[in-house]
């Protein structure tokens, strides 16, 4: 399943069956809420702390944050930095942002020890970091370090052992660098 500019959830309001807690209040489909509970306790073994700072979003609560991103930063800046509700991958369960290192949900997050971590290991867990540098004109997002989507270990592997960077990328999909209409 991709998410993206281009690409909604079908149903626009789907909500995933099999959420499960991941700590911290938020929650994942099952598969990806282990991987992100055996992925933050191999961190933890390596002595880092990495948290869980967002996940499953609702339709109704992504609808709330996309419209104060409007009102604070205007509707071109606001589509920069949040998606439209029913365009969120957090929407699928399958996404989470994450932060440590003394920075949550910033770019910063790529400078930690945590962030670089994550990074060079989240393919392990089946996560990719889904918004990488420069891939802004390709994904419609500004470099996220801190936001991963789970795909499986099989695809995350190769996706970071071919060095491709997106999912557009990997499925032959048009870019997505904004909404259509």
């Amino acid at each position: 399943m991709v998410v993206d500019k281009l690409r909604s959830l079908a149903p626009i309001d789907y909500r995933p069956a099999d959420l499960v807690d991941v700590g911290g209040g938020y929650q994942l489909r099952s598969e990806a809420a282990r991987a992100m509970t055996e992925m933050l306790a191999e961190a933890a073994a390596a002595g880092l702390v990495i948290s869980v700072e967002s996940a499953f979003r609702p339709y109704d609560h992504q609808q709330r944050l996309f419209a104060n991103a409007v009102a604070r930063f205007g509707e071109d800046g606001a589509e920069q930095r949040s998606a439209r509700p029913g365009f969120s991958e957090h929407q699928t369960g399958l996404a989470a942002d994450l932060g440590g290192g003394g920075c949550h949900i910033e770019s910063c997050f790529a400078t930690t020890a945590e962030g670089q971590w994550v990074a060079a290991n989240a393919h392990r867990f089946g996560f990719l970091v889904r918004y990488p540098d420069g891939s802004q004109g390709i994904t419609g997002y500004k470099f996220e370090p801190w936001h991963v989507r789970y795909v499986g270990v099989e695809l995350a592997t190769e996706l970071h052992d071919t060095g491709v960077a997106t999912l557009e990328d990997f499925f032959g999909l048009p870019a997505a660098p904004e909404y259509a209409g």
